[in-house]
């Protein structure tokens, strides 16, 4: 079973997930939990610090792409930071980058929010 964590931070209004690990067929439904309990939460102002990702399935594509619509009609986003350059490339190939904003830090996306 592939290794999998989601650690999340609160900072005032934006919620930071922290992804480790493999995020598959099999870990996407954590993933899946964590944000549906930040919607839940009426929390969209959402920052995935991808630092940690050392691998992404279309499947744990899909659960961005599950997401994002709701996260916007409340006035929200999903901010993707820290990608590697391996796994961007899986984000780059499906048209990514043209729905998502990329970060180098983290920090800067969280700054992004607050502007």
């Amino acid at each position: 079973m592939a290794n999998f964590e989601v650690v999340r931070e609160d900072k005032g209004e934006i919620s930071v997930l922290n992804v480790h690990g493999y995020l598959d067929a099999h870990t996407a439904p954590d993933f899946e939990n964590a944000l549906t309990k930040l919607l839940q939460e009426n929390r969209f102002k959402i920052v995935v610090n991808l630092n940690g990702l050392q691998y992404i399935s279309s499947a744990g594509l899909g659960v961005f792409m599950g997401f994002i619509e709701e996260v916007r009609e409340n006035s929200g986003d999903i901010k993707l930071a820290e990608v590697s350059q391996k796994v961007f490339k899986v984000f780059d190939l499906l048209g990514f980058p043209s729905l998502y904003e990329f970060y180098e830090k983290a920090s800067e996306a969280i700054v992004k929010f607050t502007n």
